[in-house]
């Protein structure tokens, strides 16, 4: 009886993140996350979430080339990655962007930023942006905080990196660094939401 009250759990959970998903909702707060195979610009080859077996979670960043607040934590991104990826979680870069209502957002203009900025992670496009409409990203950056539990991922927080996008020193609150310190703990993300700022994703029309 408990395997199938369990298994019937299971199955509503599905029909409620897919349905999420069609009307564009995108994950919430605790749901597990489907994988998804995107290509590097940097290599070309396809990047999984499964690629990452030893990790402990994962930070997705929705992000792009073009933005200025994607500009603005450039950086921090990197700094994320360099601090993070170590401890067992590392940063997932995707781009989503229209690469023809933004052609500094194309692969190949990716694929020169990475190497000219020396990304140590993944700089995905996501061409049909079926994935970013998957999570339910919106902005440019958007975090997605990926906790792993056994072979799944579920998403334990979403929104802004800090809460100074224009000035790295005057950050006061480093919101992915405190939850991945969290997750880390053994302790539930105090603060699992916050608003992302920065530039629309440039949706196909």
């Amino acid at each position: 009886m408990k395997n199938l009250v369990a298994l019937i759990f299971t199955v509503i959970s599905i029909n409620l993140i897919s349905y999420n998903i069609i009307l564009g909702q995108g994950y919430k707060l605790g749901d597990k996350v489907v994988d998804f195979s995107l290509k590097n610009t940097v290599d070309g080859k396809m990047v999984s979430l499964k690629d990452y077996p030893d990790a402990k979670g994962v930070v997705v960043i929705f992000t792009c080339n073009h933005c200025p607040f994607s500009k603005m934590y450039e950086a921090r991104i990197i700094e994320l990655d360099a601090k993070y990826a170590s401890k067992g979680f590392p940063v997932v870069a995707i781009s989503a962007n229209d690469a023809k209502a933004e052609p500094s957002d194309s692969p190949e203009n990716m694929a020169k930023l990475a190497k000219k900025k020396n990304y140590t992670f993944p700089y995905l496009y996501d061409e049909t942006q079926e994935i970013a409409k998957t999570f339910g990203a919106q902005r440019t950056p958007h975090v997605f905080i990926l906790k792993k539990l056994g072979s799944d991922y579920t998403v334990e927080f979403t929104g802004a990196i800090d809460d100074n996008a224009q000035d790295a020193v005057g950050v006061n609150e480093k919101f992915v660094e405190k939850a991945i310190e969290e997750i880390l703990a053994g302790k539930p993300v105090s603060n699992k939401s916050v608003k992302a700022v920065g530039c629309g994703i440039k949706w196909k029309s």
